[in-house]
């Protein structure tokens, strides 16, 4: 088995974990916090339940999503499923955006019309149950994306950080809305609010950049030229391209080798070099087209482009 196929099993692992633990999550946080919506009738605790049952359809979402991104090349996918990964990422910022005008909507009820939390002490009590859960599951949603750039993970995160910041602000507003700042519930059911419609934003970006092809970081393609410059017999190289699909990354490129080289010698010199761009930033494909230097066109640019 090759280091590729091992960093795949890694990263389909480690994802699919993140995933099913964002799932059951979600599932535990939208039963307390119903159940001290109904005790406490606090807005920001209905907004917060609203939030939960959202991240919960999107998780489970993002589990069948994740599936199908995660499943190998076949004759109709050439180039694997990883696309698909993207997709999830817009799926859960329509999610996100969802949640946060439904969570402006009800602050903005509860602003114009404060009132007092009855039986606060539920609502804070869930609510520091929920802060612990999701803590929990973003420290774990942080290392699988450290080890995955998962984008789909990422959206996912999104939620639950946000989720963080809205339990605090609800927290808060449960002993404000005391008879200290009556307005405190609505308040801070609004700025979440907010801050999940500009996070959204940030996830539909990244989502449509891997969409779109966009070409491999240039420290990436630095390290690609530089395997490349490193091989004596390689005299240069051109019509570098590169994209990523979910985990796995595509990389071609045409290789200048010298004119008397055997068609065996010329395919050992690119064996070598694919193997060890492959070793360099797993998991990749490389296609290399090997040209002998008399048909190469020249050029005033540099050897490696």
């Amino acid at each position: 088995m090759t280091n590729s196929d091992n960093t795949e099993k890694d990263y389909s692992r480690l994802v699919k974990f993140a995933a099913f633990c964002a799932t059951g999550t979600a599932f535990l946080l939208v039963i307390i916090k119903l159940y001290a919506w109904f005790i406490t009738d606090a807005s920001s605790m209905l907004a917060s339940a609203t939030d939960s049952m959202l991240d919960l359809f999107a998780s489970l979402m993002n589990v069948v999503i994740l599936r199908y991104a995660l499943a190998p090349a076949d004759d109709e996918h050439k180039f694997g499923h990883g696309k698909a990964e993207s997709l999830a990422g817009l799926v859960q910022a329509a999610f996100v955006m969802g949640s946060a005008l439904l969570l402006i909507f009800h602050g903005t009820g509860r602003m114009i019309s404060p009132q007092i939390v009855v039986q606060s002490e539920v609502g804070i009590w869930v609510t520091i149950i929920a802060i612990a859960l999701t803590l929990g599951l973003v420290l774990i949603q942080r290392t699988v994306i450290q080890k995955t750039n998962s984008v789909a993970i990422s959206a996912d995160a999104l939620h639950y950080q946000s989720d963080l910041l809205l339990n605090i602000g609800v927290l808060v507003a449960l002993f404000l809305s005391q008879g200290i700042w009556l307005r405190a519930d609505g308040f801070f059911t609004i700025a979440v609010g907010l801050y999940l419609l500009w996070g959204a934003g940030k996830i539909v970006w990244l989502s449509v950049f891997h969409l779109m092809d966009h070409e491999l970081t240039v420290d990436e393609q630095d390290k690609i030229k530089s395997i490349v410059a490193s091989h004596k017999q390689a005299l240069g190289m051109h019509e570098l391209r590169t994209r990523q699909s979910g985990s796995l990354r595509f990389i071609q490129f045409h290789l200048e080798l010298d004119d008397n080289l055997s068609l065996f010698e010329a395919h050992a010199i690119g064996e070598a070099i694919e193997k060890e761009i492959e070793d360099a930033l797993s998991p990749c494909e490389v296609f290399i087209h090997h040209d002998p230097t008399s048909v190469v066109p020249e050029k005033n640019e540099p050897k490696y482009t």
